[in-house]
């Protein structure tokens, strides 16, 4: 799967939300100061030749749609992050996120939940 950048990216949350969308309709998504629409229809032009995403014709119109879903690309990123900077450990990714002062001592025993739910599906 091709990297993303910032912006492609951005517009990509847009459609994945929109799940199908004309370019009028992506354009409208994004919040002020908005970029300018030919910017927009060059991104999503850069995703179509990338097979990122996909469109209909109607008319003259093109109604874009996702290729690749919001928790593939997810899944790919969050495996090159811990492949990045945790050495492909999810171990010192976990624990990175654990030490950190801002979770709260409630968000902690969230996190702690869900990983002895997972233990416990994992067991079975």
């Amino acid at each position: 799967m091709k990297e993303l950048t910032r912006a492609e990216e951005q517009l990509m949350r847009h459609l994945w939300g929109l799940k199908k969308a004309y370019l009028k309709d992506i354009v409208d998504e994004y919040k002020e100061p908005k970029p300018a629409y030919t910017t927009i229809s060059t991104v999503v032009n850069v995703l179509v030749r990338k097979g990122i995403i996909g469109f209909d014709l109607h008319g003259k119109s093109k109604h874009y749609y996702p290729l690749i879903s919001k928790e593939d690309y997810s899944n790919h990123s969050m495996k090159g992050l811990v492949s990045d900077f945790f050495n492909n450990s999810y171990k010192q990714f976990a624990s990175f996120f654990t030490s950190r002062k801002e979770l709260s001592v409630e968000e902690l025993k969230e996190i702690r939940k869900m990983i002895d739910d997972e233990i416990q599906k994992k067991n079975k």
